[in-house]
């Protein structure tokens, strides 16, 4: 049988690619969180790993405003933070930053006031979690799944930090993330870049993108700078997606039919004082057309109302966020709101030629459960972990890449309107309407009819890395009332016993941990003071 590969031609082709097309100069198009993530993260893996020969250049234009309303992290900033050298007493400083353990969902179910359930961040304690589970359901308790499973929603309840100023930098007693304010993280992240990591930064305006003869492209042209040339360009101008969306015509897939909410208003809101409690988590409370996020920073507080504008219109949504302030500010009136379109969905790929879209270029999901820094994070990681040396690999590793990710915003989108589709609520056509089924993807369909008579389990879905792990559909199922039928396989006694003990353990654990740690205040004063021990 003849080998449809002429192996000899193969490799000369390929040789000829990877001399005249080597992956030197990577640029990327933009600044904000997205950018200086990605140069921070494809910097420090090139410097730590490689001896010169390559640049990694960041333009941005200075006239283009940050849209700034991402401040909310997952715990994975923590190892992009400290792999780019950068010290978290440093971050937590400069970017007011204070520790985030999970999420408080209110009003969501029922929209009663005793209405809530916690997405906490700590995996649940203890091995066999499926018994632990099922032992839950069967036990005569009142005891939520997170508080039974986990220290961390009383840990939340009472405003506690997730570490002592003696644990190490980075290290965690509970598992954490942070809030941040997302300007001064930019700036901080843009200093660190070029004074450590030498990123090279240029303020201009790109006026041309200039592709060779294969359709990649070879230079931006500058209104100021003339032409940068380079070999790989990552696309993190926002919305305007300039080189993937303008450029290439990438075409973009809503998913408004699944997640409804298209507007947000944002605002900024003072404590009372400098003494004021911070948050241990993000509070979303559900509004009658959406929900308001509550994010507590050292200095000040980010409030928001996401909202569909189908079905409430401006005035009235901007009435209800006012109505939630009213509790804690003093003169709503005098606070500057700021509107924000969302235009729920992502590109039909994300990595075309030789140009990435990373950030808002690629698309963007109301901050429910605050994706949007998590996907730059892993997506500039995986750039900077398979960098192509040629255009031969490099249309290998784009391949990759783009169904890597196309199933990651798929599960994403899934998860979060789990959040809202297991309402009880029938108060507003917003809340009835998500329960359609036909607003529901099928994949999500699927496993709910799994999960009727099966624990959600790590092995239902298919990629060794999730995005959100088995352990946050069980929060979020079981916090919003969903039943799972009794298994026809009911724990033996030996396994009913050690789940007890396991759920005894964590009642010590919580009162250990509540007795014991600082609260988040007090825990960031401590660090602007002493600062903590390096790792």
């Amino acid at each position: 049988m003849t080998n449809p590969i002429d192996s000899t031609n193969y490799e000369a082709c390929a040789s000829a690619n990877q001399q005249t097309h080597t992956t030197n100069h990577i640029v990327i198009v933009g600044g904000g969180s997205a950018g200086w993530i990605t140069a921070g993260t494809i910097a420090a893996k090139l410097n730590k790993t490689h001896a010169g020969n390559f640049t990694v250049t960041l333009i941005e234009s200075a006239n283009v405003p940050a849209i700034g309303v991402g401040e909310g992290t997952w715990p994975t900033m923590r190892t992009t933070l400290n792999n780019m050298g950068i010290r978290e007493t440093d971050f937590i400083n400069h970017c007011h930053a204070s520790f985030k353990q999970g999420a408080k969902f209110a009003k969501w179910v029922t929209g009663k006031d005793d209405d809530f359930y916690y997405h906490p961040l700590m995996l649940p304690e203890g091995s066999h979690h499926d018994s632990l589970i099922q032992q839950w359901f069967t036990a005569d308790t009142i005891t939520s799944l997170s508080a039974t499973l986990s220290p961390q929603e009383a840990i939340c309840e009472a405003g506690l930090a997730p570490k002592y100023i003696t644990t190490a930098e980075y290290d965690a007693v509970a598992n954490y993330a942070y809030h941040l304010d997302a300007g001064r993280f930019s700036a901080f992240l843009q200093a660190h870049c070029v004074n450590h990591l030498h990123v090279r930064h240029l303020v201009s305006d790109v006026v041309a993108i200039n592709n060779d003869n294969d359709g990649y492209i070879d230079s931006l042209t500058t209104a100021d700078l003339g032409d940068i040339n380079g070999d790989l360009f990552i696309d993190c101008t926002g919305f305007k997606s300039l080189l993937l969306g303008e450029h290439y015509k990438v075409g973009f897939k809503s998913c408004k039919d699944v997640l409804f909410a298209d507007t947000a208003i944002a605002v900024q809101v003072p404590y009372d004082d400098e003494q004021s409690p911070i948050a241990s988590h993000t509070i979303s409370t559900a509004q009658s057309a959406g929900w308001i996020w509550d994010i507590g920073l050292s200095s000040r507080r980010g409030v928001g109302h996401v909202y569909a504008s189908r079905y409430i219109n401006d005035q009235d949504a901007e009435a209800e966020l006012k109505a939630y302030l009213a509790d804690s500010v003093s003169d709503v009136d005098s606070l500057t709101f700021r509107k924000i379109a969302i235009n729920p969905g992502h590109r039909e790929k994300f990595w075309h030629k030789n140009c990435v879209a990373i950030g808002l270029s690629a698309g963007f999901l109301e901050p429910l459960e605050a994706s949007a820094l998590l996907l730059v994070e892993i997506s500039a990681n995986m750039v900077a972990e398979q960098l192509p040396s040629n255009r031969v690999a490099m249309d290998i590793v784009a391949k990759r890449f783009n169904d890597t990710f196309l199933y990651r915003w798929d599960r994403i989108i899934d998860f979060l309107k789990l959040h809202y589709m297991l309402n009880q609520r029938d108060d507003s056509d917003f809340w009835i309407d998500n329960r359609c089924v036909e607003s529901i993807p099928k994949s999500l369909q699927t496993l709910l009819t799994l999960w009727q008579t099966q624990i959600p389990s790590d092995n239902d879905f298919t990629h060794a890395t999730e995005v959100f792990p088995a352990a946050s559909y069980q929060y979020v199922l079981y916090g919003m009332g969903f039943n799972t039928e009794a298994s026809p396989w009911p724990l033996n006694s030996q396994c009913q016993q050690a789940s007890k003990k396991q759920f005894e353990h964590n009642k010590v654990m919580t009162q250990q941990l509540t007795g014991s740690l600082p609260s988040n205040r007090e825990l960031i004063q401590l660090i602007k003071q002493y600062g903590l021990q390096k790792v």
